[in-house]
């Protein structure tokens, strides 16, 4: 039995939403999304399994249209799906009125329900959320039915409100595999009994490194996982990046450096610069010209103005200038203490008449 796994989709979601990319990035989920679907008629997948958060809200009758219509393309695939914590099950669901093509099953209940596929011999198993959370640990006790069926387990959540989970019962739960949602970030057991895709796309600027789907398959006569593979299908990254300067760099080559970073890395990548080392006090970096022209989220400067102390102290030794130096300045000094002393002289530098 072949399966692509996927969780997190936050179909409606509009991630960014106060930056110029964030309608791309709201289409990206769906075009990306759309891909899944392709790669299940590619590699003639028996099983869609999508563990949670479909939606990142209620749907809307258009998106249940959508997706239904995605689904539709692929009927040799069985697709099951259970809410999650965004999409859960509430009385006035548009999903609950919905009718779906026939290959498409979802678990509504907030009790453990399933689905059993003949021609498959796979029995899938899965609740939906129909609360914001779910802090007990419910799934701690579950055990797989001992019969000759392959049994998937569906389940959303791994934190604290959210479905807490132990890792070391759900490797021991008899099943052939749980397909997890909730958790952001790729993770495989190192017995492939579980994993979660993460996100499809990623969501906000946390969400670092590949994301993508799970494509696996299941032995029908042992009913374990053979193969496991992470496959990389979202359109950006989000990347962090430290630049490093020197009292030399000036912002026209600290915005140049920048560019060719991204032009080499790609310019669909979404970038969140940081940068460090000693600079120019008289420099001032101010890079927002280029966050408008190109992904930038966010740009941190920890870069610190190189004074010299003896020599302002040398030439300040009575004034506002030279007591501030005295008081801060020690042989060791944390980062908070360095800022509040590069800070301060630089306002006082800055400023003529409060020096007496």
């Amino acid at each position: 039995m072949k399966f692509i796994h996927t969780a997190d989709i936050h179909w409606g979601m509009n991630p960014d939403s106060d930056k110029p990319w964030s309608r791309d990035r709201a289409q990206a989920i769906k075009d990306t999304f759309s891909e899944v679907i392709r790669q299940a008629k590619a590699r003639d997948i028996d099983c869609l399994f999508i563990a949670g958060d479909l939606f990142h809200r209620q749907p809307l009758l258009r998106d249940l249209k959508e997706l239904n219509y995605l689904f539709s393309t692929i009927p040799g695939v069985q697709v099951v799906i259970i809410a999650g914590n965004h999409d859960r099950i509430r009385p006035s669901s548009a999903i609950m009125s919905f009718h779906w093509c026939p290959n498409v099953t979802w678990l509504m209940d907030e009790a453990l329900s399933s689905v059993y596929f003949k021609d498959l011999n796979t029995e899938v198993h899965g609740f939906s959320y129909h609360t914001a959370e779910i802090t007990e640990p419910r799934l701690n006790a579950v055990r797989a039915p001992e019969d000759d069926r392959i049994h998937i387990l569906l389940a959303h959540g791994g934190d604290a409100s959210h479905l807490p989970l132990d890792r070391r019962l759900l490797s021991a739960s008899g099943f052939s595999y749980v397909a997890l949602g909730h958790i952001h970030k790729p993770e495989i057991a190192p017995d492939d009994s579980y994993a979660y895709p993460g996100s499809l796309e990623p969501l906000d600027k946390t969400e670092t490194g590949l994301h993508g789907i799970l494509v696996g398959e299941v032995s029908p006569s042992s009913r374990q996982v053979t193969s496991l593979e992470f496959v990389p299908l979202a359109q950006a990254q989000y990347i962090p990046l430290v630049v490093h300067v020197t009292p030399a760099t000036t912002n026209s080559e600290l915005n140049a450096r920048i560019t060719e970073v991204i032009q080499k890395r790609g310019p669909e990548h979404i970038y969140r610069f940081r940068i460090r080392g000693m600079r120019d006090p008289d420099i001032v970096f101010d890079l927002e010209a280029l966050s408008h022209r190109m992904q930038v989220i966010e740009v941190i400067d920890e870069s610190e103005p190189q004074y010299d102390f003896s020599q302002l102290f040398a030439d300040h030794p009575s004034d506002m200038i030279g007591f501030y130096i005295r008081a801060l300045q020690k042989e060791e000094m944390s980062q908070v203490e360095k800022k509040a002393l590069y800070y301060g002289i630089d306002a006082l530098l800055r400023t003529t008449d409060e020096r007496s």
